[in-house]
């Protein structure tokens, strides 16, 4: 291993109170991919805006009585999806990321901040309705997280920043994705729908000045969700419950563990979208988590929102006139 790498896995190891959080804090991309094929020549666009707020300190399940710490990770996402037929289609995600971490210790207070482009993602979806029972919807998508968002900002000390307050990744990751949605016979307005999406990262080989590597750990996310429907004062509202499941593999740098990294955690989400149009739904979540496991000592997920907007241009159907 080389002697940068050593010198980084004892600060790692040493500091705690600097516990990794890249596991469960950074650009929320898992969280945000889905987009629906509204049928061939459809176009969706959606901006959200996404605050995740940790503050809270455990080792393993136990949560410590320690407030010193605070990491806070505000996103602007922009989703773009396009149906070429009305089975396939390409959804993509671009990231605008602000990272800030706080440590008060002994009356000092350290403040550290990034911001820039993050990562990127791109998937191909395929859709095979009706796949088991009749309103049942199976989707299937292969992808790719590109490392557009740089890698290696500096401290106002020329230090380079750890991987986890980094806008970008470095590497490209593999992205697996399937859905199951189902329209409940005895109540035709609700659905019920499950995820998986499963994240191979990739290594990121120019890591402090291409002395090193650095591994982010593989990522499992689940969700189950339930969502109806209701005319509110001639509206359409679409409140939903969501549980979501989450489990990363620890960062590697050099091929070698990273100690405070990787764990797993169980959230809770509720959801409200409001349709202010035919084509305009404006949406809401908030995020708070029920259990956490983590490896080591770690700052976990306290809180997280997301609000934003979604557009559907639809292809417009022919005219059909009948002449008797």
């Amino acid at each position: 291993m080389k002697f940068a790498s050593i010198i980084m896995l004892v600060l790692l190891s040493g500091l705690q109170v600097y516990a990794q959080t890249c596991c469960s804090g950074g650009v929320p991309l898992s969280n945000n991919l889905g987009l629906s094929n509204e049928g061939k020549g459809s176009l969706l666009l959606g901006i959200n805006y996404d605050y995740n707020n940790l503050n809270t300190l455990n080792a393993g399940s136990t949560r410590l009585d320690d407030d010193s710490r605070q990491r806070i990770t505000n996103s602007i996402l922009a989703n773009i999806g396009y149906a070429f037929t009305d089975k396939f289609s390409i959804e993509t995600l671009f990231t605008w990321v602000n990272q800030t971490r706080t440590i008060t210790q002994f009356g000092n207070e350290n403040f550290t901040e990034t911001k820039g482009i993050g990562d990127a993602v791109i998937l191909l979806k395929y859709t095979l309705p009706n796949v088991f029972k009749n309103n049942t919807t199976l989707n299937i998508g292969l992808g790719s997280k590109i490392p557009l968002g740089k890698s290696d900002i500096v401290s106002n000390q020329g230090i380079q920043l750890t991987a986890d307050l980094q806008p970008g990744s470095g590497a490209f990751d593999g992205i697996g994705w399937l859905s199951l949605a189902k329209q409940l016979n005895f109540r035709p307005s609700a659905t019920f729908s499950s995820s998986v999406t499963y994240r191979f990262t990739g290594v990121n080989n120019s890591y402090l000045n291409n002395t090193s590597t650095y591994k982010f750990g593989n990522v499992l996310q689940a969700n189950i969700s339930y969502i109806d429907q209701f005319l509110v004062a001639k509206t359409i509202v679409n409140p939903g419950l969501v549980l979501k499941y989450r489990k990363s593999t620890v960062d590697e740098i050099d091929n070698s563990p990273i100690p405070n990294t990787g764990g797993e955690w169980l959230f809770a989400r509720a959801e409200l979208t409001i349709q202010l149009s035919q084509n305009l739904g404006f949406t809401n979540k908030l995020e708070v988590p029920l259990y956490s496991y983590v490896d080591g000592t770690q700052l976990t997920p306290t809180s997280r929102f997301t609000t934003g907007f979604t557009y559907k241009f639809l292809k417009k159907q022919p005219l059909i006139i009948n002449i008797k």
